[in-house]
Parts: C-alpha cells; sequence; structure tokens
C-alpha cells in the first residue's frame, strides 16, 4: 500500500510493488501540483504487477478493469513488465486510472453496465509531459520538427488524435503538443480550477471534444486562430527552453526584456512605453494591438516564470486586459502593489544568497576545492618571488643566515 494509502498493489515481486507505490505517489502529486489541487481521493486503485510470463507471450502490458460492485466503484489497473518496460508508459497508465477516479470522484452510484467514458489522450498525454518525467519528455524534439508541426496546428483536429494509432516521431510531438495545451490552459485566469472542473465533466462529454472545453475556456471560442497561434509560440518557447522553471532572477530579467509595449512601427518611428505610463498610449489607435500581443506573450511567458511569480503573472494578464478596454480605475495603484511584490521577491532572493555565501564560507565543514588550482599557482610564484638573484638580494639573504646562526 502506499503513503497515501490510495494504491494497493499486488504481485509477487517485492521490488516491483515497491516501485509502483513509489511511482504511484510521484505520478499523483505532479497531477495535484500541475492542477494545485488538493488531494482528496475517494475510491482506491488497485494494481496488480506481474513480470510476463513464458505461456502468456501476448498478454496486454496493462489492463484497466473499471467497475460497478454494489459498494462502489472498482478501479484495477493489470500491468505486465517486460524486459524492456518504459517508465513512461507505466506513469501514462498510473495517470489515466488516476485521471478517471477523479472523473467519477462524484458518482460512486454509478449504474452497473454504464458506459465508462474515458479521459482524452491530449489530457493525458500533456500531464505526463508536463511531468517531466518518462520517455515523453520533448527535450529530445528538435526545433524544426516542432515548428514544422505547429504550422499545421488545428485544435478541432488535435482533439480528434488518438496517440495510441500514432507512430514514435508523431507521437512524440504530440506529447509535447498537448503538454503546451495544458499548459496554455491551465495559466489563464483560474485556469487550474476550470481545468479540475473540466475533468470532473469529463463523464458526460458530448462527441465534439472542442465544444465541451470551450464551455470551460470561452477563450478557445473567441479567435481561434489567435488562439492557435498563441498555442504555436508555446510550443516553439517550450522547445527551445525545456521545460525547466526559470529561477527568481532570469523570471524577473524575463519580465523585464517582456512588459516594454511598442506602438507604432519597429524600428526609429516606434514608442515605448511602460505599462504605468497607460495615461500616454491608451488613447493610441495602435495600442489594442500592442496589448494584445503583449497578452500573448505574458501567456506563453506563464508556464516558464518561477511559481513565486504565478500572481505576479496573473495580476499583469487581468491589467492588460483592463487596459484592453480602457477601465484605468486605480490601475496606477494596482501596478505600484504588483511592482512592490517584485521587489520583495527580489530582495527576498538577495537575502537567501547572501546567507547561502555566509553559511559556505564560515560554516561549511568540508573544503570546496573551488580555489585549489589558484593556490597550487599562487604558491610557487611567492615562492620565486622571495628568492632574488640581484646583489643587494643576495647579500640580505646570507646576512639573515649568518644572524639566525
Amino acid at each position: 500500500m502506499s503513503n497515501s494509502r490510495q494504491f494497493i498493489v499486488y504481485g509477487s515481486d517485492r521490488g516491483l510493488r515497491a516501485g509502483i507505490c513509489d511511482l504511484g505517489e510521484r505520478t499523483k502529486a505532479s497531477l495535484l501540483t500541475t492542477l494545485q489541487n488538493r488531494d482528496e481521493w475517494k475510491t482506491p486503485i488497485v494494481v496488480a504487477v506481474q513480470r510476463r510470463a513464458a505461456n502468456l507471450p501476448d498478454a496486454p502490458p496493462a489492463r484497466l478493469n473499471f467497475s460497478q460492485t454494489g459498494f462502489g466503484l472498482k478501479l484495477q489497473l493489470e500491468l505486465t513488465f517486460d524486459a524492456d518496460a518504459k517508465r513512461g508508459a507505466i506513469q501514462r497508465e498510473l495517470l489515466r486510472v488516476l485521471l478517471l477516479e477523479m472523473m467519477y470522484r462524484d458518482a460512486p452510484e454509478t449504474p452497473a453496465g454504464t458506459v465508462y467514458g474515458q479521459p482524452p489522450d491530449w489530457l493525458v498525454d500533456g500531464m505526463l509531459t508536463l511531468a517531466s518525467s518518462g520517455d515523453s519528455s520533448p527535450d529530445a524534439i528538435s526545433q524544426a520538427t516542432l515548428a514544422e508541426a505547429s504550422k499545421s496546428l488545428n485544435l478541432g483536429e488535435f482533439l480528434h488524435k488518438q496517440s495510441a494509432l500514432l507512430e514514435s516521431p508523431s507521437r512524440t510531438v504530440y506529447s509535447a503538443q498537448a503538454g503546451g495545451l495544458v499548459s496554455m490552459l491551465a495559466s489563464l485566469p483560474d485556469g487550474r480550477g476550470r481545468l479540475v472542473r473540466f475533468i470532473r465533466k469529463l463523464p458526460q462529454a458530448s462527441s465534439d471534444p472542442a465544444g465541451d472545453l470551450q464551455d470551460h475556456f470561452p477563450e478557445l471560442g473567441g479567435k481561434l486562430e489567435l488562439v492557435q497561434q498563441s498555442w504555436a509560440r508555446a510550443l516553439a518557447a517550450l522547445s527551445h527552453e525545456g521545460y525547466g522553471m526559470l529561477s527568481c532572477e532570469h523570471t524577473e530579467r524575463a519580465l523585464i526584456e517582456l512588459l516594454p509595449l511598442e506602438l507604432g512601427k519597429a524600428g526609429d518611428d516606434a514608442n515605448t512605453y511602460m505599462l504605468d505610463e497607460f495615461p500616454k498610449f491608451i488613447g493610441s489607435a495602435a495600442a489594442p494591438r500592442s496589448l494584445q500581443m503583449l497578452q500573448q506573450r505574458l501567456l506563453v511567458f506563464s508556464g516558464r516564470a518561477n511559481p513565486l511569480y504565478a500572481p505576479i503573472i496573473s495580476e499583469y494578464q487581468r491589467v492588460v486586459a483592463l487596459l484592453r478596454r480602457k477601465k484605468t480605475n486605480k490601475l496606477s495603484e494596482r501596478l505600484a502593489r504588483i511592482r512592490g511584490d517584485r521587489e520583495q521577491i527580489t530582495r527576498l532572493m538577495i537575502s537567501i544568497d547572501d546567507y547561502m555565501n555566509w553559511f559556505e564560507a564560515t560554516q561549511s565543514q568540508s573544503v570546496s576545492g573551488a580555489f585549489a588550482e589558484y593556490m597550487r599557482a599562487a604558491d610557487p610564484a611567492a615562492t620565486r618571488e622571495a628568492c632574488r638573484h640581484d646583489p643587494i638580494s643576495v647579500y640580505l639573504d646570507a646576512l639573515q643566515i649568518q644572524l639566525s646562526d
């Protein structure tokens, strides 16, 4: 049984049981972190693990039994391990059953014989990609391949794809695209909360996945072309920079470069403004387009920023949305508060760095070796400096020897 008691693992191999418990808890922790949701599971997940037997060469690597027992729902996952079993494939099945439990958490009395819905492939692969573990990591995808895929990206077609029918190269690109989509949805205002509500409504999903998604994310139904462009830019950014979060220092630097608003044509004729200078540009005809582009840049950047900056970036998104509607009431005070929050984070990180430097210099019990090369070079230099051979130095050295005797 796992630490949270949700995973009950059976099997004769003790190592396999322990490994599945650990992987299950790690997978659930990653899912809850992405959704920023508490662990409120109600249905335990039974996992039966075994190594592939010689008399059952065709047994599927994973089989899920989802049924009504009369006392509640039963989730049982049967895993068969080969010598070349991959962590990513196992984690995908664990994610699928975790999402199923979330979908039917509020419907334990679902009648027997009901056709149970399944979490969409894009959601499973997207969550797996954002977990940054397993073989679906997009780090190996070339930028050229992903950029080419982004050119023909269509949300409606993508939501209908079945990952199991894709070949390996297409599957890798699909996983990265799914990760970009989930990251984009989660970064919207209340995006994680809406994503949780979307998951819990999946049992009532229709045959129109795009429509179901737009019910919870109306932004996807406004201007689909703009959404696809933002998605493509997010994919390009994720492909270029990887999925690791930026440090606070790098996030602050990126914000400094990101926030200036450029109005007019690029070049000498362009005017650059900061957001707190909104009285100067709010009436410009070029302002709506520039603000829209800034909003898209913030949306893409939110997937890479340090988590400490998440409330700040969300607040900037709201400010830009208000500026697009020309609502400026108390906006200066709001921007001042955001600037104060950024300065507070910067001061906090400087204090932490200073403390770590002090601790390393005064409290460390071991030698780091960082200056070993310098000391080895400095000692001979000092020795050579002491042994000069000019007449005065030779006389003084001889006099010192006589006096010491």
